[in-house]
């Protein structure tokens, strides 16, 4: 029995390094792939600096349709602030209106909702609390003034969004435009 397992065992690890061999020479040499890299990156280089030398026309249109998006910045709290309305003169197109406009009502709608949230979660101590009411009842006033902030960013964000939407309207746009 003990020759027996040994035989079987001796077998195994035969096989296994016959596996092995014949795996190892499948893949290919460490040399192959360091110069297999760097003739792809020539090639990538020969290609960007063909790309880089032909001249780029670049049109009135491509200017004016980069120039009309706004950057969005972004306010103290993290919240997103709308950008400013711009003047009647430089008119806007009707999908620069429609994403502008949906950016700010979906900026106004999560403010909604995170405004409703920690309302929501104002919880004062009852009167017949033992242990650590005072700085419990502390932070929830601190998130009851943190509401009122917020409150007052949403208006801000509902007024911008009504100008927005008059600007759009004045423009002449319909209210698929300004009332997406």
């Amino acid at each position: 029995m003990g020759t027996r397992c040994r035989n079987l065992l001796l077998f195994a690890a035969m096989v296994s390094l016959a596996g092995g061999i014949a795996y190892a020479q499948d893949a290919p040499s460490l040399g192959d792939l360091a110069r297999q890299q760097r003739q792809q990156k020539e090639k990538s280089k020969t290609a960007s600096s063909k790309d880089a030398s032909s001249p780029k026309v670049i049109t009135n249109e491509q200017i004016s349709g980069h120039a009309s998006v706004a950057l969005i910045p972004v306010a103290a709290s993290g919240e997103k602030t709308a950008p400013p309305a711009s003047s009647d003169s430089a008119k806007k197109s009707a999908e620069d209106w429609k994403s502008q406009i949906q950016d700010q009502k979906s900026q106004v709608v999560s403010l909604q909702s995170q405004v409703d949230a920690l309302s929501e979660s104002i919880r004062f101590a009852p009167g017949n609390c033992v242990a650590n009411c005072v700085e419990w009842n502390e932070h929830q006033k601190e998130k009851q003034q943190q509401v009122e902030r917020m409150q007052a960013q949403l208006e801000d964000q509902k007024k911008q969004l009504e100008e927005m939407q008059d600007s759009a309207r004045k423009q002449g746009y319909g209210s698929a435009v300004y009332d997406p």
